[in-house]
């Protein structure tokens, strides 16, 4: 008897109950991440655990994730690096060099609102937009 994993269903499971942003700021990772913890009280900390790595044309990239755990609270928040050496995590969304995860608990349409204006807030950031689950070809990229 073989056991299969079904990446689909893994990915579903994954997604249950998450929002996910994308950010266009063009600035170094750790540099974003300062200005997200400085101005707006978040404390993100790169998490060398759940690094994401793909291999590809005979290459390893490697795209950081911030982890930021609310407290008090189960949602948490994750910080992906969308861009490594000229590849992408999403290549779907060439244009976006963040993209953050919020998952773990229900998050109100009202509160990501009140995010993505906290959010455009920083002077590095020149867009930030909802990702639909529908929209993302490569979900698969962003488990962990």
């Amino acid at each position: 008897m073989k056991l299969k994993l079904d990446l689909d269903d893994l990915a579903d499971d994954f997604f249950e109950d998450t929002r996910l942003l994308g950010i266009v700021a063009p600035v170094k990772d750790y540099q974003f991440c300062w200005q997200l913890n400085n101005y707006l009280r978040f404390d993100f900390r790169i998490n060398n655990d759940i690094e994401i790595q793909l291999s590809k044309k005979q290459r390893k990239y490697f795209f950081g994730v911030y982890e930021y755990p609310e407290p008090n609270s189960s949602l948490a928040h994750y910080l992906y690096n969308n861009q490594f050496d000229g590849e992408y995590l999403l290549p779907e969304f060439r244009h976006l060099d963040f993209l953050w995860l919020l998952k773990g608990d229900l998050v109100e349409d009202e509160m990501l609102t009140d995010l993505i204006q906290s959010i455009k807030i920083i002077t590095s950031v020149q867009l930030v937009t909802e990702l639909t689950n529908e929209k993302i070809k490569n979900k698969g990229h962003l488990i962990f």
